[in-house]
Parts: structure tokens; C-alpha cells; sequence
């Protein structure tokens, strides 16, 4: 179940463009900061957020990491 989540989210990230990537990648460290910041002064409920926050960066950026090595992008 869980790794046919991940690899709906992988193919998800794969279907947006370059552009698309970047705003992605811009919202989820948004996202990342937020939950910091609640985590600090006890507001946030979900703990678990943060890790998984963290591991949609990195595959958002190992993705663009992939599309800048093979000069391709959508």
C-alpha cells in the first residue's frame, strides 16, 4: 500500500513541467517552514508531517536533479 503511494506521488511530480517542479518545491518548503514553526510553540498535532514534508523535497529535488542530467524536461 505504501509504495504504491510513493509511486503515485513520483509519478504525480513526473507529469508536472519544470516550471510546475519549481512552484511545487517552493510551496512544500513553505510547508516545511509552517510546520517547523507550529512544532516550536506546540501547536502542531501531526508530527509526522515534518519527515514526510522533507521526503517530498528530496524527491522533488532529485527529480530536477535527474531531468538537469539528462537535459530534458517537460
Amino acid at each position: 500500500m505504501a509504495e504504491e503511494k510513493r509511486r503515485a506521488k513520483m509519478e504525480r511530480l513526473r507529469d508536472l513541467s519544470d516550471r510546475e517542479l519549481a512552484d511545487e518545491l517552493r510551496k512544500q518548503r513553505e510547508r516545511l517552514f509552517s510546520l517547523r514553526r507550529e512544532n516550536v510553540t506546540r501547536q502542531l498535532e501531526n508530527t509526522a508531517a515534518i519527515p514526510e514534508t522533507k521526503k517530498e523535497i528530496a524527491r522533488i529535488l532529485t527529480l530536477m536533479r535527474e531531468r538537469a542530467l539528462t537535459g530534458g524536461g517537460a
